[in-house]
């Protein structure tokens, strides 16, 4: 009945028990299955049947107890190596167990599977996961929160060792497509620069912004850079040409670059930092434990309600629902016209583009 599908994040533990907790307080009987591994488990009947009792004492718990799995929407049409076909034996798994909803705590392309679920006949409520809080319809998505939150925590330690040796320091947040971490963290990590896919940027201007601080008579620089960040000359390239310069890159990932075209251009001494996956790890904060607790409690109402194909999501500090089709294959993107990013740039933060 529940599967947690995709990139794993700080509180998927929290949403399950959310929505657990809500229906055990309404029928006196409940069966849950909880599919092991996301849709794979779906797909290979793989699945444990639980009891309320397994989802006490998960609130603070980072991770997921059922386990996750990539399956890349564009690829459920492709059968897997041993001949399945995917949504077939997502519907089999479905009819076999008698399931009154699958519950899919997922992402972009996890809910666009999730969409495709519903139109073939299943009864499914989405639930918005992502650290990246770049689902289109929801305000807020569970586990960016906490990422932020260690994206911060690493810039706040940066910031004293940059000070101490008088240096640029790059730190290098997840954030393939978007930036909304990169750009919250940046802020709150008191960051000098950011950078960020949707604000293409001129290495001059960067450079510039860090002169400018050189000018004011202070020592180092912070930079918050998404790691799909990208420069306004490979911004303008057509798609593939673009795609095939990235892969041919000879860096580790974009902070490497953008530290080498700065130490050519200003000469300054920089060093670069990637939380990486510490960014999905640990416990969910109080701000993730309490929205995925009203993600789940809304859940369960919305069950029932038999109201399916519907997508929890925040708007105004409010959860309610929309229709999946409504969000599937839309992204959520930081526009540069932004209140937050006006806000950033009255704080005097570049965004290497002026």
């Amino acid at each position: 009945m529940v599967g947690t599908v995709g990139g794993d994040c700080q509180a998927l533990n929290a949403t399950m028990r959310g929505v657990v907790k809500g229906l055990c307080n309404t029928y006196k009987d409940v069966e849950i299955y909880g599919f092991l591994e996301g849709y794979k488990g779906l797909i290979r009947n793989n699945y444990k049947l639980l009891k309320a009792e397994d989802f006490s004492g998960i609130l603070t718990k980072g991770g997921t107890i059922l386990g996750s799995s990539r399956q890349p929407f564009k690829l459920m049409g492709v059968p897997t190596d041993d001949g399945i076909d995917k949504v077939k034996a997502m519907k089999e798994t479905y009819k076999k167990l008698k399931l009154d909803c699958l519950v899919v705590l997922g992402g972009n392309g996890s809910q666009k599977t999730a969409n495709l679920l519903s139109e073939e006949g299943l009864n499914v409520i989405g639930l918005p996961k992502t650290i990246d809080n770049d689902l289109w319809g929801t305000d807020m998505t569970f586990g960016f929160q906490s990422a932020v939150d260690i994206a911060t925590a690493a810039i706040d330690c940066i910031h004293t060792t940059a000070a101490s040796h008088n240096r640029v320091f790059i730190v290098e947040i997840m954030g393939h497509k978007v930036g909304h971490i990169t750009l919250h963290a940046g802020i709150a990590g008191g960051a000098d620069v950011i950078l960020l896919p949707e604000i293409p940027y001129d290495i001059k201007s960067v450079c510039k912004a860090l002169d400018k601080r050189s000018e004011q008579g202070k020592g180092f620089s912070i930079i918050a850079v998404a790691e799909g960040a990208i420069s306004k000359e490979d911004a303008a390239l057509p798609k593939k040409k673009r795609k095939e310069k990235i892969a041919n890159r000879p860096y580790p990932s974009v902070a490497y670059e953008i530290a080498d075209q700065i130490k050519d251009t200003c000469g300054c001494e920089v060093r670069v930092t990637v939380p990486g996956h510490t960014q999905r790890g640990g416990g969910p904060d109080a701000y993730d434990r309490v929205l995925s607790s009203r993600f789940g409690a809304y859940a369960a109402g919305l069950i029932k309600d038999e109201k399916y194909g519907r997508l929890v999501v925040l708007k105004d500090n409010d959860v309610t629902d929309i229709p999946l089709a409504d969000s599937a294959g839309k992204l959520k993107y930081v526009s540069p016209d932004d209140s937050i990013v006006q806000n950033a740039r009255a704080l005097g933060i570049s965004f290497g583009d002026e």
